[in-house]
Order: C-alpha cells, then sequence, then structure tokens
C-alpha cells in the first residue's frame, strides 16, 4: 500500500491498516445503548412505510431514494449504538525484547541523503538520545546487533564501523533469531538498505521467522533511485581459457541521469588495456550487454578490470569498475576427430593446428569398411605415446571421456552402436566435454541422426525426411550476435572483421538447416539466390554441463585454397584456432575445485568445495580429497576436504585468507591409493567493492521480507510510526486490549454525506 493510501486509511478509520490486519472486528455494545437502538428501529419502520406512501408531487423515484437516504442513516446509528470494536494483542510494556539489526556494510557510507552519508541517518536514529529509541526502550527490552558478511552484538550504534565488504541478510536474521530464542520477542527491526550481496538465499529464514512467529519491520536506508550513476553492474566471462585464445565477455551498465550519452568501456589486465569499446547508455534504470573480446596472451591467473571513466556528479563512482578472474591455462586440450571418409578438411584442420602448442588433435579417419587411419600428432609428446585408437573409434566411456571435445565430421549414425550414440551425448551433457559436427554427405539428417541422442545435443533442428536436400554454395555473414562473438573474429576490429567476412568465397552446403532450437544461438548464416531463406551455418548451445556446436558447411578450406585468397592470408588457420579454443573452453576434469568467489577480503573464512569423479563421471563419495593451500607469502598448507553428505561426490572445507593476494588452492583426489584426479583453483585476497554495487534502496526486498513475516516497512518519512506498530506484534508477552471504532472519522463523514444527500435531493425536488 502506497503511504498516501495508508495516510487516507489511518485519516478515515482511525488506526493503521496494520493494526486491522492483526485484529478482530467484534460488537460490544451495552446494554442501554441495545436498548436505544431496538427502540429506533421499531419507530423507524412505520414511519418509512407511511413517508415512502406519501403522494403529492413527489414521484415514486424520489420517495424510495429518499426513503432509502433514511434508511441508512438509520442503519449507520445502530451500528454506532452497537459499539463496533477491533480486537488486538498488545504487548505488555517492558515484558518483551525486540532485536535491532543495523547494517555495519560500506554502503552505508553512500552520501545520497541530503549531502550526508547514510550511516549520519542511522546515528540520529540509534543513538541514545534519540526519540526513536527512547520510544522502543518505553516499552520494549532492545538487543542491537551489527551485521555485515556476519552478525554480532552491540550496545549502542558507536561500535559500528561501516566497513563491511559484504552484506548477508539471510545470515543476520538467523543470527538475531537464534540467540533471542528463550526470551519473549515481539519483533526484530532490520535497518538496512536490503544491498543483500550475499550468496544464500533468503527464504529459508523468512520461513523459520514466519514459523516462529516473529514479525521483521524492516526500515529502508538511502533513496531508491540514484540521480546520477553509470554501474558496471555484472561480467560474465570464461574462468579458465587456453593460452593464446580470444576470450569474449558480456559486460552488463546501467545507468541514472546519463541516457544516450556515449562513453567507453577499459578492459585492462594489470594497468594495461587489452580492449575498448564504445558504449551507447540506455535510457534510465534499463541495462545494456555490451561484449568485448582480447587475447589472453600470458599464462597464470589474470585479474582482469572491466572499467568506465566516472563522470562528473554520479553519486557512486566506485561501482564503474568491475575486477573478473581469469585462469590462463598453457596446457593441452586434447580434441578427437573423427572422419567417416577421406576429405580435405582433415588436412587443412590439421595443418591450421599444426603449431597450437595447446591443442592436442588427434585424427581418426575411416579409410575404408573396419579400416581406419590414426594421424596423431606428436603422440610421444602430446599423447604420452598412448595408441588408443588403432581399433577405431572409442567403445567405452573411459577412453572417450579422457578428450576434453569432439569433432564429428562426415559419418552416418548407423556406423556407430547405440551405446556409442548415447556415450557422445553422456560426452557433452554428463562429462561437460564440447562436441563441434561438421556438415558433409553423412552429417546431420542426411547421416540419420534424427532421432538419435546425437540430435538431442546438437543445437540445431533437423530437417524431416520429406525435406529435400539442398546443394547450394552460401555467401557467408556473422549474425547480429555472431558479430561480437570471439570464436568469428578475423580482426582486431568490428568492423574490419566483417569487411574480412565481406571478402571470403562462398562454401558448399549439403545439409540443410534452417532453424535452431529455443536457447540456442547462431553465430554464422549464409545466403543464396538458390535458397528461399537464409541457412543456419555455425550454431551452438548448452546442454548439461557442456556445449555443442554446429557447422554445417563442408569445404572451410576453400579458405585456404581458394584463388582469391592470398597465399600468406591466415584466415582459416586463425578461424579453426579459434573455434577449437572456444570447444574446449571450460571443459572440467575429473576433479571440479570451486572457491565460490573470485575474490574475499582479508581475514575472511573462504568455503572450497571440490567434485570428485571416476573415469566414467561417475560421483565418488569414497575418495581421499586434500587441498593445498598456496598463500601470496609461498607459505603452504594442507586441508583435508570432508565428503557433503546431501551431494554426492563433492567434498567441503574452509581456510581463512590471512595475506593479501593471490591464494592458489591444488586439490587432490585419492581413491583406494590411486590418483583420480587433480585441480587448481586461485583467488585473490583484497578490499571489496562489491557493496556499492546495485546500492541503491533496495525496498521490494524489504517489503517482501516485513510482508511475508507479518511485520511492516518503512522509510526516513514514516519510521516515527514503528514504536506504535510493533505494540501490536503478535510475537512475546501480550495482553488483549479493545480498540473503539465507533467513533471513526468515517462514520461522521457518512453521516454528514447522508444528511446532506437528502437535504440536496429535496431542494432540487422543492419538496417541503
Amino acid at each position: 500500500m502506497s503511504p498516501v493510501v495508508e495516510s487516507l486509511f489511518t485519516l478515515l478509520f482511525k488506526y493503521k491498516p496494520f493494526v486491522f490486519e492483526k485484529g478482530r472486528l467484534l460488537l460490544s455494545p451495552s446494554w442501554p445503548a441495545v436498548l436505544v437502538a431496538v427502540v429506533l428501529i421499531v419507530a423507524a419502520v412505520p414511519a418509512i412505510r407511511r413517508y415512502t406512501e406519501v403522494g403529492g408531487k413527489t414521484s415514486n423515484r424520489d420517495r424510495k431514494l429518499l426513503a432509502a437516504l433514511r434508511v441508512a442513516v438509520v442503519v449507520l446509528l445502530v451500528l454506532c449504538l452497537l459499539r463496533p470494536s477491533l480486537l488486538v494483542a498488545t504487548a505488555v510494556p517492558q515484558q518483551n525484547f525486540i532485536g535491532v539489526l543495523i547494517d555495519d556494510s560500506r554502503s552505508m557510507r553512500i552520501v545520497d541523503l541530503a549531502g550526508q552519508p547514510r550511516s549520519a541517518q542511522l546515528h540520529e536514529w540509534l543513538d541514545d538520545e534519540s526519540p526513536l529509541l527512547g520510544a522502543l526502550r518505553e516499552r520494549f527490552k532492545l538487543r542491537l546487533f551489527s551485521f555485515a558478511a556476519g552478525s554480532a552484538r552491540v550496545e549502542g550504534v558507536s561500535e559500528l564501523s561501516f566497513s563491511g565488504h559484504r552484506t548477508n541478510l539471510a545470515r543476520a536474521l538467523d543470527r538475531a533469531r537464534q540467540e533471542l530464542a528463550s526470551v519473549p520477542l515481539s519483533g526484530l527491526v532490520l535497518i538496512t538498505d536490503g544491498a543483500d550481496n550475499a550468496e544464500t538465499g533468503l527464504t529459508e529464514a523468512i520461513n523459520s521467522l514466519r514459523d516462529a512467529t516473529i514479525p521483521v519491520f524492516a526500515v529502508g536506508v538511502g533513496g531508491e533511485e540514484f540521480s546520477r550513476d553509470i554501474e558496471v553492474a555484472r561480467v560474465e566471462v570464461p574462468g579458465e581459457v587456453l593460452q593464446g585464445s580470444s576470450v569474449g565477455a558480456d559486460v552488463v551498465v546501467r545507468q541514472r541521469g546519463f541516457d544516450d550519452q556515449t562513453v567507453q568501456l577499459f578492459v585492462e589486465d594489470d594497468g594495461r588495456i587489452l580492449s575498448t569499446v564504445d558504449v551507447v547508455l540506455p535510457r534510465a534504470g534499463e541495462r545494456t550487454v555490451v561484449r568485448t573480446r582480447f587475447l589472453a596472451e600470458e599464462a597464470g591467473p589474470r585479474l582482469l578490470t572491466f572499467r568506465i571513466a566516472a563522470a562528473e556528479g554520479e553519486t557512486v563512482q566506485r561501482n564503474n569498475e568491475l575486477q573478473a578472474l581469469v585462469t590462463v591455462s598453457d596446457e593441452q586440450a586434447r580434441i578427437l576427430y573423427f572422419e567417416g571418409e577421406p576429405r580435405h578438411e582433415v588436412a587443412f584442420i590439421r595443418r591450421a593446428l599444426h603449431e597450437d602448442q595447446n591443442i592436442a588433435l588427434a585424427v581418426l579417419v575411416r579409410s575404408a569398411e573396419n579400416k581406419f587411419q590414426s594421424l596423431i600428432v606428436d603422440p610421444d609428446e602430446r599423447f604420452g605415446g598412448e595408441q588408443e585408437l588403432y581399433g577405431g573409434f572409442p567403445r567405452t566411456r573411459e577412453r572417450l571421456y579422457r578428450y576434453s571435445g569432439v569433432i564429428l565430421g562426415s559419418v552416418e549414425a548407423s556406423f556407430f552402436t547405440a551405446d556409442q550414440l548415447r556415450m557422445l551425448s553422456d560426452f557433452v551433457s554428463q562429462r561437460g566435454g564440447g562436441l563441434l559436427a561438421l556438415g558433409g554427405r553423412y552429417s546431420f539428417a542426411n547421416g540419420g541422426y534424427a532421432g538419435t541422442p546425437v540430435a538431442d545435443v546438437l543445437p540445431v533442428v533437423l530437417p524431416t525426411a520429406s525435406d529435400p536436400a539442398q546443394f547450394a554454395e552460401v555467401d557467408i555473414t556473422p549474425t547480429l550476435f555472431g558479430r561480437s562473438h570471439p570464436a568469428v573474429q578475423l580482426a582486431d576490429t568490428l568492423e574490419e572483421s566483417q569487411q574480412r567476412w565481406d571478402t571470403l568465397p562462398p562454401l558448399l552446403t549439403v545439409n540443410p538447416i534452417w532453424r535452431t532450437k529455443p536457447g540456442a544461438a547462431t553465430l554464422l548464416e549464409g545466403s543464396s539466390e538458390s535458397l528461399s531463406d537464409p541457412q543456419v551455418v555455425l550454431a551452438y548451445q548448452r546442454y548439461g554441463a557442456g556445449k555443442s556446436i554446429a557447422l554445417t558447411v563442408t569445404d572451410t578450406w576453400q579458405w585456404q585454397m581458394h584463388q582469391d585468397i592470398p597465399l600468406e592470408d591466415q584466415t582459416h588457420e586463425m578461424l579453426w584456432q579459434q573455434l577449437l579454443r572456444w570447444v574446449v573452453s571450460d571443459v572440467p576434469g575429473q576433479v571440479r575445485a570451486d572457491l565460490g568467489l573470485d575474490r574475499f577480503a582479508v581475514g575472511e573464512t573462504v568455503q572450497l568445495s571440490a567434485d570428485v569423479f571416476d573415469d566414467t563421471y561417475l560421483a565418488v563419495n569414497n575418495a581421499r580429497v586434500v587441498a593445498t593451500i598456496t598463500d601470496p607469502t609461498g607459505a603452504v598448507r594442507e586441508l583435508p576436504l570432508q565428503w557433503d553428505v546431501e551431494v554426492d561426490g563433492r567434498y567441503r572445507g574452509a581456510f581463512a585468507a590471512t595475506h593479501e593476494g593471490y591464494h592458489r588452492v591444488d586439490v587432490e583426489a585419492l581413491r583406494n591409493g590411486e590418483l583420480l584426479g587433480q585441480d587448481s583453483v586461485t583467488g585473490e585476497a583484497a578490499e571489496l567493492t562489491r557493496e556499492f554495487f546495485g546500492a541503491e534502496m533496495n525496498r521490494s526486498l524489504l517489503e517482501r521480507v516485513a510482508d511475508e513475516t507479518g511485520g511492516q516497512f518503512y522509510t526516513v518519512a514514516t519510521i516515527d510510526e514503528l514504536p506504535g506498530d510493533i505494540a501490536f506484534a503478535d510475537g512475546g508477552t501480550t495482553v488483549t486490549e479493545v480498540l473503539d471504532l465507533w467513533d471513526m472519522p468515517i462514520f461522521f463523514l457518512l453521516f454528514v454525506a447522508l444528511i446532506g444527500a437528502e437535504w440536496s435531493l429535496r431542494k432540487m425536488r422543492r419538496l417541503a
């Protein structure tokens, strides 16, 4: 209910809507009042009957209307004589407790209240001499808590430092509920801007409070909308990439007060600018997604900064940049490329990757029925001397899951056994690998894949058997989405890349693919005079734990050997290197370590988890899992992880970040003395700025907390009503109180309105 509507309701009905919600309506007349009401009714009935029967110049309609007005007056009088009341439970003075939770996070330092920080408003409300605190202490015993990432008891607001790096509302509410569980508790007062940036949700905390009949009276601090502000709200970037990869990042930007202005977004690595993008800011309150691309050249953990220069007059400047940690790996990713027939694509893809030290490509070509040619490049170095492909395509999950990616060339579905088709599906969804399906005579619907598990994985809709085959040369161009995707960028800028695409020769397609599945994205499309609609050339989707990609053309080698392509042109090599690095990006191993957060405060307890799988990627619950933590000083400590009984294969532990800088965590899992796998993850302990993001007062969240627990929401303008409202809370030790309603202003106004209406009608009709 809006403040205006609530004020009007209180004016007319004497009490706030909150009091009516907590109370029960009843009639409590005295016996003289009942007697008077009866006499009034008995006397009114014959009088009204005679009144309606009077003839003369009064019309029948007017008589009935006048009678109705008088009946309404009598009913109203009788209702007042019956003395309507509201039965409510009120807190017994000094017999109940109130928990006051005060936000101690850094967002309280934001200056957006009449030129003062939010913390000044808290001091005004909660200093020892403040009227608000005095009114609360007059009726309740108070327990004060400060909260940010954690929660602690305090004696007064003077103990607050407003230096918390994170706000966890759920933890604060749970702590107060548990600590005050043994005393009669009327409710909790939550004073905050509502900027909850913890990983845990509020639902369980709210449910616990509701079950315990503990209302929350939420007080919002700060402005609901900044007048001028630009915020880099979110960055989505792969957590781990191969060295030399072209990396794409999606940056979400929002603003107020800078509609349609153009600013620059910088991507920096340790002060070195990797990329610059012009951003046209959206309308106030809306968000825009900016796609940017950069090259991951240096191995190791890289803390990337995504920054927009601060503009004049911004309310908050520390939300103009956001940092993300990307681990650049110098390891080799293994990819299996299976072709059902010898063709030029094989040789040219191998050539494109020949000098790429981060992609280990194993090629298996079916040269004749049941005969295969294994073209493993540098097997001693890249595959440890394994000769695992000489028997054909892997028949067990253990062998297939050794790879991070699979390229499926022109090979019919009937070549595979039913179990192998299911293995390919599980390779993506369960193992988390990348699958790239190429066009060819025996690919997609032409290869009979419709209705198979592989068709479920693919991002495209396979045509039915009745659809005719389409052999066409298509001119290929990126879609609007694909123009900024790093996998298909052919130059340093979007304009130069588009120009390069415009000059490439057409390619052949023999697989008619017109539609993608819901949730899939098209990066490249092809057009031809012989085709009525554009054809999908390159599309992808996330599927389970992995990704699947469809490249429907058959002869990308033309971009190396076509007569219009200069001999020194590297377009083909660049495209395939980018595609295959994309295929294997973020593919997990048998051990998957996670810190939950890339950055954390010095002294903060970091929660570490590790998911452990066997070589078929089934969860392992009986492993010995140990984390080795190396802090910025070089000190090393071991941390055994314990199995989380609620999640198969998950192990947990925690450690304190004692020094500022990078903390490297190496996790090793063994079962029966045999190594299952290893993983490394890095996080940085540093000063955090997340409290300055989404820092406008979150009214909707605070109203939700109050409504779902039976409390009320207040702002700076309405907080004076708080002490009186808490007196009507359901919790704690209460007494029953009867509030009279017969003298509500609405009754008097109705009397005046009804009598005035009758007088006006008689005046208009010139009645006596």
